[in-house]
């Protein structure tokens, strides 16, 4: 077994291992922390797809994100005040199921990105950058002025959403849900990795002219991975606002882009479980310096600073030395 392979797995138990001896200890808080650093990897992952894979630099990610949380948001609303969400073609008061839920979000958001990368897609570098951008706020202050579901003051959503089988009011319980997700959505981008589809991903983030040549089209490639990215990404809002049982507009915002693309570069962009450690790291800093002060951020800036002037593979390149990879 490779050193990063070996490195991804003891992050992975270590993941499970500290709300399982929260758990022991009575400390749903603890179990809670861990549930967010699970969740908010799941995005990073989604992210890491466009990004480490295919080389798109998108501010605009947290569009999918809050997608998926409104998509929650709305079908659970629906479904615990009794009012169809329509009438036609036939009466559909929402659900509380999450498989549902899941299903519903991550269409949204890959329907989303397919709009959104169609056009974005049409231009390069810091142009796609702003698009991206632009894209998302629009939904941002659409999601503002929404007021049918909240509007600036967002939608609560009085009982977590049902798992069949599970409690998902027993934090452990929701917690293994988000874990298991996680664990899926990274055998899947590994699978994504080394597939026919992935290689040429790759080489079209190397050299678009060489996959031309080839017979293949950069274009539809790089479509294709950010519907995935933002279908996961989708999948992890819906979980993040079930966690919160809430949803706002700041789901959307472009704060929230940054903050999935931070963690993102601090795990290590391109790396499997960079998304994974650079959540956790950032969860540990909000939760151990936030109490100290509530400038905490700056303390993340000089880190962020560090890892792209002196470790551009992230965190897990620093500790292992090795050049970028997505195995």
């Amino acid at each position: 077994m490779g050193r990063e392979r070996l490195f991804n797995a003891v992050i992975l138990l270590a993941l499970l291992a500290v709300p399982l001896m929260a758990w022991q200890m009575d400390e749903p808080f603890v179990i809670t922390l861990a549930t967010k650093v699970a969740i908010l990897a799941l995005a990073g992952v989604g992210l890491n797809i466009a990004l480490g894979l295919g080389g798109l630099v998108s501010l605009g990610h947290a569009a999918f994100f809050g997608i998926g949380g409104y998509a929650m948001g709305i079908l659970a609303s629906h479904a615990q005040n009794y009012e169809p969400l329509f009438n036609w073609p036939f009466v559909f008061e929402g659900s509380n199921q999450m498989p549902l839920i899941w299903l519903v979000a991550v269409l949204a958001s890959a329907v989303a990105a397919l709009v959104i990368g169609a056009l974005s897609l049409r231009t390069s570098g810091v142009y796609f950058i702003m698009i991206t951008l632009a894209f998302g706020q629009m939904l941002y202050y659409f999601a503002i002025s929404w007021s049918a579901y909240g509007g600036e003051d967002g939608l609560s959503i009085w009982v977590r959403n049902e798992m069949p089988g599970l409690n998902t009011l027993v934090p452990i319980q929701f917690f293994s849900v988000a874990f298991g997700l996680l664990c899926l959505t990274l055998w899947i981008s590994s699978r994504l990795a080394q597939s026919a589809f992935g290689l040429a991903l790759s080489a079209a983030r190397q050299s678009e002219d060489r996959v031309q040549t080839v017979g293949l089209a950069p274009f539809k490639l790089r479509l294709m991975a950010f519907v995935i990215s933002g279908a996961i990404t989708g999948l992890a809002g819906a979980l993040f606002a079930d966690l919160n049982r809430f949803v706002s507009p700041t789901m959307l915002s472009w704060h929230t882009s940054g903050e999935i693309m931070i963690f993102v570069i601090l795990g290590g962009v391109g790396r499997l479980y960079g998304p994974l450690v650079g959540a956790a790291v950032y969860i540990l800093l909000e939760h151990l310096l936030g109490g100290i002060s509530e400038y905490w951020q700056i303390f993340l800036g000089l880190l962020l600073l560090g890892m792209v002037l002196f470790a551009r593979g992230g965190l897990i390149g620093a500790l292992l030395g090795r050049e970028v990879a997505h195995d």
